[in-house]
C-alpha cells in the first residue's frame, strides 16, 4: 500500500510540475515576451550582418522607402488641402 502511495505522490508531483509548465509557457506575458524578443532578433537580423556590421543596401532601401512616402504624403497634403 505505501509503495501505490508513493507512486501517486511521485504521479501528481509531475503532473503538477507539467500544468505549472504549461500554465507558463501560454501566459500572456509569456507570449507577449517571446513575441517581442522574436522581432527584435528579425530585426536585428534584418539590419546587421553576421559580423555586426550595418547591411547598408537594406538600409538605403529602407530609408529611400520612408522618403517616397514622405513626399507622398506631402504631395497628397497639397492636394487634397488647398485653400
Amino acid at each position: 500500500m505505501t509503495e501505490i502511495e508513493a507512486d501517486l505522490t511521485a504521479t501528481r508531483n509531475r503532473m503538477s510540475r507539467t500544468v505549472d509548465e504549461l500554465a507558463y509557457r501560454v501566459s500572456p506575458d509569456t507570449l507577449k515576451a517571446n513575441a517581442i524578443a522574436s522581432l527584435k532578433g528579425k530585426a536585428n537580423d534584418a539590419a546587421f550582418d553576421a559580423d555586426g556590421n550595418p547591411r547598408l543596401d537594406r538600409l538605403a532601401v529602407v530609408l529611400g522607402g520612408v522618403a517616397g512616402t514622405a513626399i507622398l504624403l506631402g504631395l497628397l497634403r497639397r492636394a487634397f488641402h488647398r485653400g
